[in-house]
């Protein structure tokens, strides 16, 4: 009976030292995810702005034409998947890979129709164990990005469709909606639609040397921001995902320790009762 109570006590205090790491992690997540938040919601008004400039180009000009609002037979497809490089985060990252698979497998019938530029290293360990095309890889990034750290990856993947060797490019990731909720989403980011009928232009402009010489330096930029500020929401995504997988892992723990408990007092009472039931036994003998 004592060994069954010190294997109890030993299990309680190892789910307590489990517990304060998993509470410490869920305070950090939660932390982490406003300032993600902020980043997230701070880089709509420039995406914004830019389409505004770019809608206004477009409708604004008869006739433009531009390669990224050309549609072209699809040959090839491009899949830009972002996921985490660290776990704990639930179903976060399996939702986003699991929706990828499932196009490849409904869309593809070999690896020479598609490529995949992947940005995270759970994505990224997951495409090489199923030994499909990575193009470019993108890993350990930090909980507050920068448009630097993903710029390589971003304008590889444009210029692919610029130079025609994909033919539409997907970009695949978790869009954030609350600490409880991420739904994975694939975008279709080109081809662009032209844009013509998005909205009247609120003004008139002269643009130098031509318009078409001014959307062939923005277009590229808004492809990019498009794919950063999915990349905001996809951090932000993760982190409400861990915050919410250890606020589960905390109360599971308190659950547990609480079960323990009893049962140890169970164990312990009986103990007791045992000892008291055999000092009597013994009295009684005697007289």
């Amino acid at each position: 009976m004592a060994r069954g109570l010190r294997e109890i006590k030993r299990q309680i205090k190892s789910i307590q030292g489990t517990k304060q790491i998993t509470k410490a992690m869920e305070m950090v997540a939660a932390s982490k995810l406003r300032r993600a938040q902020e980043m997230a919601q701070h880089s709509r008004p420039y995406s914004e702005k830019l389409k505004e400039v770019v809608s206004s180009i477009a409708s604004g000009t008869k006739g433009i034409k531009h390669p990224m609002f050309v549609k072209r037979p699809v040959k090839k497809t491009g899949y830009l998947v972002i996921t985490s490089d660290r776990g704990l985060a639930g179903g976060s990252n399996a939702n986003v890979l699991k929706l990828v698979s499932t196009m490849i497998k409904e869309r593809h019938k070999s690896n020479d129709e598609y490529e995949l530029f992947v940005i995270g290293r759970k994505g990224r360990d997951y495409m090489r164990r199923r030994e499909l095309p990575i193009v470019k890889e993108v890993t350990d990034l930090s909980d507050t990005p920068s448009f630097a750290d993903i710029k390589s990856i971003a304008s590889a993947a444009v210029r692919e469709f610029e130079e025609g060797k994909i033919d539409e490019l997907y970009v695949i990731y978790n869009r954030f909606v609350n600490a409880l909720t991420q739904i994975p989403e694939a975008n279709l980011l080109l081809p662009m639609d032209s844009m013509e009928s998005a909205a009247s232009p609120v003004a008139s402009y002269e643009y130098e040397p031509s318009p078409e010489a001014v959307l062939e330096a923005l277009l590229p930029k808004y492809a990019e921001t498009l794919i950063f500020s999915a990349l905001l929401d996809a951090k932000a995504s993760e982190l409400g995902a861990k915050m919410t997988a250890m606020g589960a892992a905390t109360k599971n723990a308190t659950k547990l320790i609480n079960e323990l408990t009893l049962s140890y007092n169970r164990a312990r009472q009986a103990a007791i009762t045992q000892e008291i039931t055999e000092i009597v036994s013994g009295a009684n003998a005697q007289v």
